[in-house]
């Protein structure tokens, strides 16, 4: 932290360092006790034992049991990301439609799925389609229905068949992730483009655009930067929540890490738990490098240097040049 005052910091004076300096020890020192201590608890326990641990130093493990889990879970988090992002996008920008009939069915379906938990919305996604199907099937929706499964939703794995819509394990994970990300990402947009000086939307009118062009060319870049840090933190909310797929059986990193390891190796629950832990914390510090990356990058390529209308003139003499030999002679007269 910069050692100068802002607003919202006030730089500490010696006696705040020594107390600052005190609190950090005793914490450092509370911490490492409790930890000395969960060590010696597992040591006496023989959680150290390396049956509990051989099982994650065998390449078959990784190879049939965690590397799929690891590539289900970033499957999932991955086309869910895509989704919610368009979601996010396309609804915040509706909630700041000029049009009511815009703003307040966007303004609807944002609250509705920001409402409803993510577990309810896996669940529906995996059982209601299901129970429903068979009856519009009878009705007068029936071809629409079958037509929507095989050439939208069949993506995902959604098939049909004599009527009823079957919905896998993953396709139930994105819809619940997509939904609920997706609506929280809203907001976010919504808010960052609303955080955004009015003096900037106002100059983009002043020169002519309509609202789509001050949105698109003036309003979103400087959000982005505004919303990164929202972004990335729900992205991450994202990765971890791919854990929900655990209760219906989609078989992600959770599932085959917590779940099958431990079933077929001594029940080592503690170790496999400490792995997986391991496994996700890595890759949500992979994601918040990238996003910091590309916050730096973002800034940098907005980076121009300043020029005064006119070319050369009114700026500045160069270095080592009077104002008399910067300014042009008069041309020559008839």
């Amino acid at each position: 932290m910069s050692k100068e005052a802002t607003v919202l910091f006030d730089v500490p004076g010696p006696r705040a360092r020594a107390r600052n300096m005190v609190v950090a020890v005793v914490t450092s020192i509370v911490l490492l006790g409790l930890f000395a201590a969960l060590v010696w608890r597992f040591n006496e326990k023989g959680q150290f034992a390396g049956e509990f641990w051989s099982p994650f130093i065998k390449w078959t493990v990784w190879d049939k049991l965690i590397l799929p889990g690891l590539w289900s879970t970033l499957k999932a988090a991955a086309v869910a990301a895509v989704l919610a992002m368009v979601f996010g996008v396309v609804f915040g920008l509706a909630r700041l439609s000029d049009h009511w009939w815009i703003r307040i069915p966007a303004g609807v379906v944002v609250e509705f799925f920001r409402a409803i938990p993510l577990l309810i919305l896996i669940f529906l996604a995996f059982f209601i389609p299901n129970k429903i199907s068979p009856t519009i099937a009878d009705s007068q929706l029936g071809t629409f229905q079958r037509v929507l499964v095989d050439n939208v939703f069949s993506v995902f794995g959604v098939e049909i068949n004599a009527g009823t819509i079957t919905v896998p394990a993953f396709a139930a994970v994105v819809f619940g992730l997509t939904m609920y990300n997706g609506s929280v990402l809203a907001e976010v947009v919504r808010a960052g483009v609303q955080s955004i000086p009015k003096g900037q939307s106002e100059a983009a009118y002043s020169l002519g655009l309509r609202k789509n062009g001050v949105l698109r060319l003036v309003l979103l870049p400087q959000a982005v930067t505004v919303m990164m840090p929202a972004i990335v933190s729900q992205l991450v909310v994202l990765l971890k929540d791919t854990a929900l797929g655990f209760i219906i059986a989609y078989s992600e990193l959770l599932s085959a890490g917590f779940r099958e390891v431990p079933a077929n190796f001594h029940n080592n629950k503690i170790q496999a738990g400490i792995v997986v832990a391991v496994i996700y914390i890595a890759l949500n510090m992979s994601i918040s490098r990238i996003a910091i990356w590309l916050e730096a990058r973002s800034r940098r390529s907005r980076k121009t240097t300043g020029r005064t209308l006119g070319g050369d003139v009114g700026a500045p003499p160069a270095p080592g040049m009077s104002m008399t030999q910067t300014t042009k002679a008069p041309p020559p007269t008839a």
